[in-house]
């Protein structure tokens, strides 16, 4: 009796414990990293990205990217900053393009059918009956090389010698990003990359970050396949990454750089593209790659992508649904249990009658002796 009494106030303080812990994580640590470089509130504020999207087109010679964020928090600004390898122009993107990928990549859907009742089929279910399965400055240490206003974005495009000096030029100005995202600039300083620095500010006074934010189309001269991630050690959170690659081959990671596996959920060459995707494309076929991959230690992150050709063999995921196998709609295994007992119950019937019919004939035999 006493070890039951316990257990109501173990739950209850398990649960407490818990709240608390949920609380303090959502004060704490208000810098946010995301897969394409670190992404900062305003002090006292906090921002969070449900998720990240990128589309990248590289024709081996030059790459677009086309990213997304999904945000919550309380933030009225917030800034962040992306190294690219060469000289970037930067436009607003179009919405409708992920949508229209998310169209192409959808997984086939395939029924499953199973012959004896799960939980869900009757009788255990109430007759449901299914259930889805499953160019540097000259020795300025920074040069603008241009800065415009672009919908919710203040976007400024530099190049740096020194990345002390690349820090402080963007506190001065309003990207107010932290101390110790100089020393992670440093790699891309020391390999002549420029920079495509974005405060995000809603038009409107009083808005807050929150949602879908306009997606911005970044341009950039590039020899290999490459998506910029080493800024993202900056996280405190586990992060995820989810990229669609559009290129003449099915391309591939060299490496995970300290996440897990990339696993790919589609690849296969999409012939005619339309809308969104053909403009991304360029019009003409295209082979399309898209990659999931989850950073549940962003600290160990140790390089960008590199992307590689691999062998073009399709891929697609299948989703199941799982359906209870019937006949004219009466479960087959009703039919099959239903006919077995109907069948013992027939032959036990024939078997009685057949052992009558014998004794009446010897109690016959007997009489006439």
């Amino acid at each position: 009796m006493g070890e039951t009494r316990r257990r109501p106030a173990t739950r209850i303080l398990t649960l407490v414990v818990a709240l608390l812990a949920l609380q303090l994580g959502s004060l704490v640590a208000p810098a946010y990293a995301c897969g394409c470089g670190a992404m900062i509130p305003d002090a006292s504020r906090r921002i969070g990205v449900d998720r990240e999207e990128s589309a990248v087109r590289w024709d081996g010679r030059t790459e677009t990217v086309v990213m997304r964020f999904r945000v919550n928090g309380d933030a009225e600004r917030a800034a962040w900053v992306m190294p690219v390898p060469s000289r970037a122009g930067v436009t607003l993107g179009d919405p409708a393009l992920f949508g229209e990928l998310a169209r192409l990549t959808a997984p086939e859907r395939r029924d499953r059918f199973h012959f004896w009742p799960r939980e869900d089929d009757w009788p255990f279910g109430g007759g449901r009956g299914d259930g889805v399965g499953a160019g540097a400055p000259p020795g300025g240490g920074v040069g603008v090389v241009g800065r415009e206003r672009l919908g919710p974005f203040d976007v400024a495009r530099l190049t740096a010698t020194d990345p002390d000096a690349l820090g402080d030029w963007l506190r001065t100005n309003g990207f107010a990003l932290p101390d110790r995202l100089t020393a992670e600039l440093r790699p891309y300083v020391e390999r002549k990359w420029e920079y495509v620095a974005v405060r995000l500010a809603p038009r409107e006074k009083g808005a807050v970050l929150r949602g879908e934010l306009t997606p911005l189309r970044i341009v950039f001269a590039s020899p290999e396949l490459v998506y910029p991630m080493r800024l993202s050690r900056l996280a405190k959170t586990p992060q995820s990454l989810g990229l669609s690659v559009l290129a003449d081959h099915r391309m591939e990671p060299r490496s995970p750089i300290g996440g897990d596996r990339p696993e790919v959920t589609f690849a296969g060459r999409i012939e005619r593209p339309g809308g969104t995707v053909a403009a991304l494309a360029g019009g003409g076929p295209v082979h399309l790659t898209v990659l999931e991959q989850r950073f549940p230690h962003p600290e160990r992150i140790d390089d960008d992508h590199h992307l590689r050709r691999v062998a073009d063999t399709p891929y697609r995921r299948v989703v199941y649904t799982d359906r209870l196998l019937t006949v004219a709609g009466v479960p087959a295994w009703l039919l099959t249990v239903g006919g077995g007992l109907l069948l013992a119950a027939v032959t036990a019937l024939l078997l009685v009658r057949a052992s009558r019919r014998r004794a009446d004939a010897g109690a016959g035999v007997r009489s006439a002796a």
